[in-house]
């Protein structure tokens, strides 16, 4: 085996003179393998036997080789421009021959496509049988020269049946012609041929029957195109006499027997390709080929002039040579704008199915806003099985899975991060809160909200008059409602959770109340002074900053400014806002100072925490977020995420049904992650691979510096962190690496579905921190077995390095 590989001179050497994997594979697998090798193997056995050498190069050892080896067992291909003849015969055929009819038309008297009813005219046209044999002939030709170097390893019944295939096409090729030159004086036209068919059987010419015969196979074979269960029957028959039939329409190779698309499908495909070559024949007639005849006639029909320099073809009559130049260009596109109609036909279509499936919808991110409250719903319908139940679509839009898609939007976005495409401020305007409170409405990711409750208090103090105003005002836009009604219950929700005394309970109580009567009675407007609502805000923005940075080491100091803050915020409502709210806060038998005693337990909760920073967010949050994300890569994931959503495509089942899948990544030779010393060599120029990358993507290494919480003071610090840099490199500079991470993706997208999939949709338990399924009480170990099971990644390396 060595000195075989050796004999290919690292892959110079033609592929037929050298035996590869693909012949000793072959070789192993046949009968001749025991025959000649047996067992224990035979080294003397004339697979390994070497070729004959030159005598110049055996006759220094004394002796001559002159025993041949086997000959290569698989397929030896001839490699040469004529595989594009055959490979597309048909094609080319059909070129020809619409080529040579729309000549024929063209040429007579009349010039249009009516003058194929004329009889001469028709009896010219049925030449193209006579040229569709001799390129059936060539094409078997063909056959037998480029399976000439593998006529040895065929089988005998292959060799019969390119033999009888040549021999059929020399026989069509010998009647075609002879019964047309014998039927000249019998000219026949169209109808009458038609007509007279069955009547006149003997009036007709023979010439007719052969052509008759000659399309048999192919109307057969038109036929059992259109009707695909009969052939799709047939192919998977073991009839003698139709595998026989097989065996001559179709090579041994062949492995599509029996495997068809839908009727539907190849209506569609028909129907595509036939508008494409009428429009492409249309257009070839009347703007190639018709106008050029006229012109012909006329070079044909002038006499030759006297030339004063080299004629080039000086024997040719009717100025053939000038009629050649004038045609070949023309020829040349006929043959090759089917290219640009293809082009044309594939752009329109596509485009046109590509808008009844919804593909592309979301092309920015100010379409993604607009669309965002629509992605659930879609999320609902095709990635969320449906566990047996039999919802109508009318009562799925109604009631989305929100909290499934917060999870997986949230992974999304984790993932996102964790790549240093977003830095963590746009995380956090883009998260899903998985902290689930006691909010009537959804939560929806900041950056849909930003602005939006500054925007209101705007609007709430140029109200002076009516509710109705105020409310129109504000449900203009639905995350402006949607940001208002969160924010209330977020505050209530807060204070209900660190109020400990039932008495400062219920100072809140009336408040909430007396909002509610107001709200009702729509004198809002009339019993509140929401000129004032900015100073509540920031208040409340102090408070939030407070429970953010709690320090359990310092709980008292701590406590005391929470008090304060929440008694300064009681009177402002009381006094400065409610017209009437000055007798809230008394209450004769109140002996403690108002939230003197505060429960601030629930502050060691990560959930906690985040439903705080959110609040915040929205509360002060003042320019807009039309630029998050700001990194393009990250704008593009987003887009095409909610893009998919919308897709035509089946529902997803659980994936304890679906099935498995694996992908396979190979490759040569290549360094999986940087060193520290690639990243920091220097080429010719002095730049280093680091240096490149820093410039390339800044904003991304900036977000990394971020993620692992690194100040750079001097360049020298980064040295502490080679190992993250390494890594961040890799991602971005090694095509393996980035594929690997990716096709990684697919088992953590598994899992998560999994998880989900084991998941009562009727008892999700959202209080849990973003992205994190430490805290769910579902068995974790089955999903990643699960997803192991129906996922498998192998990365196949020939060389490691």
């Amino acid at each position: 085996m060595q000195k075989e590989a050796a004999r290919s001179k690292r892959g110079k050497v033609s592929h037929s003179l050298w035996r590869n994997y693909d012949d000793l594979n072959e070789y192993f697998w046949s009968k001749k393998c025991f025959k000649k090798l047996g067992w224990p193997m035979d080294p003397t056995a004339d697979f390994f036997a070497e070729p004959t050498r030159a005598k110049n190069e055996t006759e220094q050892h004394g002796h001559v080789i002159r025993r041949r080896r086997a000959s290569k067992t698989n397929f030896v291909e001839v490699r040469t421009f004529l595989h594009m003849f055959r490979s597309f015969d048909r094609m080319w055929a059909f070129f020809i021959l619409g080529f040579q009819a729309m000549v024929i038309i063209a040429w007579s008297p009349s010039g249009s496509l009516s003058s194929i009813f004329e009889p001469n005219v028709f009896k010219n046209v049925l030449t193209i049988f006579i040229t569709a044999a001799f390129l059936n002939f060539l094409q078997a030709t063909l056959e037998l020269i480029l399976n000439w170097k593998a006529w040895k390893s065929l089988e005998c019944s292959q060799r019969i049946r390119y033999i009888l295939k040549f021999a059929v096409a020399v026989a069509w090729l010998i009647i075609l012609p002879t019964t047309y030159s014998s039927s000249i004086q019998n000219p026949t036209g169209l109808v009458k041929f038609l007509s007279n068919w069955i009547q006149n059987l003997q009036n007709e010419s023979i010439y007719n029957y052969a052509v008759a015969l000659y399309m048999l196979p192919n109307i057969f074979s038109a036929l059992f195109f259109m009707f695909l269960p009969i052939r799709r029957a047939l192919e998977r028959s073991n009839s003698r006499i139709i595998r026989f039939l097989l065996w001559w329409t179709q090579p041994k190779l062949y492995v599509a027997r029996g495997m068809y698309e839908d009727t539907c499908s190849l209506l569609k495909y028909t129907t595509f390709w036939i508008l494409l070559l009428i429009c492409k024949l249309a257009f070839s007639y009347y703007v190639e080929i018709a106008p050029l005849v006229e012109p012909t006639r006329i070079i044909m029909s002038l006499e030759r002039p006297p030339y004063e320099w080299h004629e080039f073809f000086p024997n040719l009559r009717h100025n053939l040579g000038v009629v050649v130049t004038v045609w070949a260009p023309i020829v040349m596109v006929y043959f090759m704008d089917t290219q640009i109609w293809y082009a044309i036909f594939s752009t329109i279509c596509g485009g046109v199915y590509g808008a009844f499936s919804r593909l592309g919808e979301i092309r920015t991110l100010g379409m993604l806003r607009s669309r965002f409250e629509a992605i659930p719903r879609a999320f609902g319908k095709k990635l969320v099985p449906d566990h047996g139940s039999h919802l109508k679509g009318d009562e799925e839009d109604k009631n989305p899975p929100f909290d499934k898609f917060a999870d997986i939007w949230n992974a999304f976005i984790n993932s996102l991060r964790e790549e240093d495409l977003l830095n963590n401020r746009e995380k956090d305007l883009l998260v899903v809160p998985s902290s689930g409170g006691q909010t009537s409405v959804f939560q929806w990711p900041p950056f849909l909200l930003a602005s939006k409750i500054p925007i209101a208090l705007d609007m709430a103090k140029s109200v002076k008059k009516k509710d109705d105003e105020l409310m129109k005002r504000i449900k203009q836009d639905p995350y402006t409602e949607y940001a208002v009604i969160e924010c209330y219950d977020t505050l209530l929700d807060i204070l209900y959770s660190i109020i400990v005394v039932q008495s400062d309970k219920k100072v809140v109580d009336r408040i909430r109340e007396s909002i509610k009567d107001s709200i009702h009675r729509k004198s809002l407007v009339k019993e509140f002074r929401l000129d004032e609502l900015p100073q509540l805000s920031a208040k409340f923005d102090k408070l939030l900053n407070l429970l953010k940075e709690y320090d359990e080491n310092d709980p008292v100091n701590r406590n005391t400014h929470i008090a304060n803050l929440l008694q300064d915020i009681m009177e402002i409502i009381t006094q400065d806002i409610m017209k009437n709210g000055k007798g809230i806060l008394k209450d004769e038998g109140q002996k403690q100072q108002l939230f003197a005693k505060l429960n601030l337990d629930s502050l060691k909760h990560v959930a906690w925490r985040e439903k705080c920073i959110r609040l915040q967010l929205l509360l002060t949050t003042k320019e807009s977020a039309i630029y998050v994300p700001t990194n393009l890569e990250a704008r593009r994931r987003i887009t095409f995420f909610a893009n998919s959503l919308f897709m035509r495509m089946p529902r997803a089942p659980p994936v304890r049904s679906m099935m498995s899948f694996s992908v396979l990544t190979p490759y040569f030779k290549e360094e999986v992650l940087f060193s520290p010393e690639d990243l920091h060599r220097k080429n010719e120029d002095g730049i280093s691979i680091l240096f490149y990358l820093r410039k390339i993507y800044p904003d991304e290494f900036r977000n990394f510096l971020q993620r692992i919480d690194f100040e750079v003071k001097d360049e020298e610090e980064l040295k502490d962190k080679m190992d993250e840099i390494c890594n961040w490199a890799s991602y971005r500079g090694q095509t393996l690496t980035r594929t690997v991470r990716g096709m990684m993706y697919y088992r953590k997208a598994l899992e998560i579905q999994c998880l989900q999939d084991m998941t009562d949709p009727a008892k999700v338990d959202r209080d849990r921190s973003i992205g994190s399924y430490q805290e769910l009480q579902y068995d974790i170990e089955m999903a990643q077995a699960i997803a192991d099971i129906k996922f498998t990644y192998v990365v196949s390396c020939q060389v490691y390095g």
